[in-house]
């Protein structure tokens, strides 16, 4: 059976961009902080095997977006630039000066997006499962054609085939039908709002350059994600890693949760001491893909101390 996040602390913030958003909070509260978004339908729920397998001088925030799982569900509002306007008003909240982002499919979008109009609150960026451009993806407009006559309630035969076509590995007895009952509880309305919003998008790295370290983790059996993507991301970010997990589909982190973990870790180690060595928030991270590290081992260096106030 799966790792819940019962253990860790839940809290609800209230935003100024005038959302209520649940949120779960794990590791050390002087650790570097991290930022983790969420795919389309999922919730904070999304990140509960990976948060039993990061080290404990992570200071993680597990967030449930806008329109997801028990947040608030304005009636419009669902475009990468509203979901990246949350984040940094989560951050304020939150009392996070920067922080790590890292964000699975549509949240590495909006993940993406953070990272190009906040730029030096992005100490590093994460992206698993990414897109690089989500218009033109034959995949995601066959998807928008389901999902526009989707009705109340939302068919769960629909939601399990959406889910279950995100993996290739088994995953713990139970994940599956978790994440489900999570997605079941969007209002077609939401659904609609959030897919037709990011279809319409630029893509991120078409509107700038993205100054973050970076890494991209991608499993070579995503189906929603193809290695285009991967590529076009590395070459449109300077200094990005890409890390092919073999076998894997478009959810590494509930497929490979201890793998998925352990490149985090290193890479948010390198990352920060990266960034103190050269003086700069945003060091390019120009790492080669053969470097490792621990992930029970601290960062190098110390992060800029937080206040959380929620």
């Amino acid at each position: 059976m799966y790792r819940s996040t019962a253990r860790a602390r839940h809290q609800r913030a209230t935003l100024a961009t005038g959302v209520t958003l649940p949120y779960v909070e794990h590791g050390d509260p002087a650790g570097v902080p991290v930022v983790l978004l969420h795919g389309y339908s999922d919730s904070l729920h999304s990140w509960e095997l990976l948060l039993g397998e990061l080290p404990e001088w992570l200071h993680l925030f597990a967030l449930t977006q806008r329109g997801h799982g028990d947040a608030d569900r304005p009636p419009d509002g669902y475009t990468p630039e509203d979901f990246a306007g949350d984040v940094a008003a989560f951050m304020d909240a939150a009392g996070l000066e920067s922080a790590v982002v890292v964000g699975h499919s549509g949240g590495a979008y909006a993940a993406q997006r953070f990272a190009l109009d906040h730029p030096g609150r992005t100490l590093a960026l994460v992206l698993i499962g990414a897109f690089q451009d989500v218009r033109g993806n034959p995949d995601v407009a066959a998807l928008l054609d389901g999902v526009e006559e989707l009705t109340d309630p939302v068919d769960a035969d629909f939601v399990h085939e959406f889910q279950a076509s995100c993996v290739s590995r088994p995953l713990p007895d139970g994940y599956l039908d978790a994440a489900v009952a999570e997605s079941r509880k969007l209002p077609a309305r939401v659904w609609q709002a959030y897919l037709r919003a990011f279809v319409a998008a630029e893509a991120p790295t078409r509107t700038g350059t993205i100054g973050a370290p970076t890494l991209i983790v991608w499993g070579d059996q995503d189906a929603v994600c193809r290695r285009p993507d991967q590529d076009g991301l590395v070459a449109a970010i300077p200094g990005a890693r890409l890390v092919v997990q073999p076998g894997t589909g478009h959810c590494p982190h509930w497929e490979q949760p201890r793998e998925t973990a352990a490149e985090i870790a290193g890479f948010v180690a390198r990352a920060v001491a990266g960034q103190s060595a050269s003086g700069s928030p945003n060091h390019p991270n120009t790492e080669p893909s053969n470097v490792t590290m621990s992930a029970t081992a601290p960062p190098a260096t110390p992060r800029t101390s937080i206040a959380m106030g929620l």
